[in-house]
C-alpha cells in the first residue's frame, strides 16, 4: 500500500507512520512542522525505510496550493488526513485561523485526492463534534443522530466530514471518518493544553503540582494511541465500498479524578494536588458505543487505561528535559485525539 499521511510529525500521525512502515508499506509524510515535532519521526527517517526509499517527509502546509502536486507526485492508494489546528482554546480566540486550517485545509486535501485519482481518505474527526457536551451517558452510538459541536474546533471538524461526504457524492471518493475520543499515549505534547493525561502527567513527572478542572467528576473516554492507529490502518485497508463515520473510543467513561489517581500510582509520579475551575464549556464527554467500528472494521481497543497510563508515564519520565509549559499549569485541558494530530 502507498500511504500519504498528513500531520505525519504529530502525536498520532508519527505513530501511524511507524506502524505503516513496520508492515512494509510505502509512506509519504506531510507536515508543516508548526506544531508537529520532527523528532517524532526519528525512527522513520533513520531506519531501513528511509534508506530504501520507503519513507519520505515533505514539509508543506496542507493549505498550500502546491500540496496538490505533492499528492499527485506520490500517487498514493490512501490518504490518511490527520493534520489539524489542534488547540480548542485557539479555535475560540481565533476561529478564522482554525477554519483556514481545519476546513479550507481539508478541502484542499479533498481536491488533491480527487485530482490524483485517490478514492480512499481516512479522516481524523472528533467525537466531540457529534456528542457535544451532554450530562448523561450515551448508551447507543445510533442515538447520536444529530451533530452537536460546541466549539469552533468541533464545528470545523464536522465541516470536514460534510465536505468529504460531498466529494464522495460528486466525485466517487470513498472517505471513512474516524470520530476520535480522548486519545493519549507517548509523543503527546505534555506542554500543551490538549490531552489531559499527558498534560497532568507531564507536570507531575516534572515535580510540579497541578490542578485539574472542576470537582474531578468530568467524564471522558480515553483511548490509547496504538488502538487508534490500528483503527486507521483497518480503515485504510477496508473494502472500497465501505464509507461512513465511526466512533473510535475505549467504550469506558472515566473521571479526571480517576486519571489523577492512576497517575499518582505510577512510579516516581507524586500525588496530584487538587482541582480548579474548568475552561468554559469543557465538555463532560461520556463513553461512546463502538459497535459499528467493531462490526464493519473488525476493530476493538486492546490497551486498557491502567496499562496505557503506565506506558505514558514511563515515556514522560524518560524525556530528556523538564516538560514545563510556558504558562502555569491551571485548569483542566480538553483532550481529544485530533487536537493532537499535527
Amino acid at each position: 500500500m502507498r500511504a500519504l499521511v498528513t500531520g505525519a510529525a504529530g502525536f498520532i500521525g508519527s505513530t501511524l507512520v511507524d506502524r505503516l512502515l513496520s508492515e512494509g508499506h510505502q509512506v509519504a509524510g506531510v507536515d508543516n512542522l508548526h506544531s508537529g515535532d520532527a523528532a517524532n519521526l526519528d525512527l522513520a527517517r533513520g531506519g531501513e525505510a528511509a534508506r530504501s526509499g520507503r519513507f519520505t517527509l515533505v514539509r508543506i502546509d496542507i493549505g498550500n496550493p502546491d500540496f496538490v502536486d505533492v499528492v499527485a507526485g506520490f500517487n498514493p492508494d490512501v490518504v490518511f488526513h490527520l493534520a489539524a489546528q489542534v488547540d480548542l482554546r485557539r479555535s475560540v480566540v481565533d476561529p478564522f485561523f482554525d477554519a483556514r486550517t481545519n476546513v479550507l485545509g481539508t478541502i484542499n486535501v479533498c481536491e488533491a485526492s480527487r485530482r490524483a485519482g485517490v478514492r480512499r481518505i481516512v479522516y481524523a474527526s472528533s467525537a466531540e463534534s457529534w456528542y457535544g457536551a451532554p450530562h448523561h451517558l450515551q448508551e447507543e452510538e445510533e442515538e447520536c443522530s444529530s451533530p452537536a459541536p460546541r466549539s469552533p474546533y468541533a464545528a470545523a471538524k464536522l465541516a470536514g466530514e460534510f465536505y468529504l461526504g460531498a466529494y464522495a457524492d460528486m466525485y466517487g471518493l470513498t472517505p471513512i471518518s474516524l470520530a476520535l475520543a480522548d486519545v493519549y499515549g507517548p509523543r503527546q505534547d505534555p506542554r500543551g493544553r490538549p490531552g489531559a493525561i499527558a498534560f497532568v502527567g507531564g507536570a507531575l513527572a516534572d515535580g510540579r503540582p497541578t490542578e485539574a478542572g472542576g470537582d474531578g467528576t468530568a467524564v471522558r473516554d480515553y483511548v490509547y494511541v496504538d488502538d487508534v492507529v490500528d483503527a486507521f490502518v483497518r480503515a485504510g485497508q477496508a473494502p472500497v465500498s465501505l464509507t461512513g463515520s465511526y466512533v473510535i473510543a475505549s467504550g469506558r467513561s472515566t473521571t479526571i479524578a480517576e486519571v489523577h489517581r492512576l497517575l499518582a500510582f505510577s512510579p516516581q509520579i507524586p500525588d496530584p494536588s487538587g482541582f480548579a475551575e474548568p475552561f468554559a464549556d469543557d465538555p463532560h464527554l461520556p463513553y461512546s458505543d463502538i459497535g459499528r467500528a467493531r462490526r464493519d472494521l473488525g476493530w476493538v481497543p486492546v490497551v486498557d487505561l491502567v496499562e496505557g497510563i503506565r506506558r505514558t508515564a514511563q515515556w514522560l519520565r524518560a524525556l530528556p528535559e523538564p516538560v514545563s509549559p510556558a504558562d502555569p499549569v491551571v485548569g483542566c485541558p480538553v483532550g481529544e485525539e485530533a487536537r493532537s494530530a499535527s
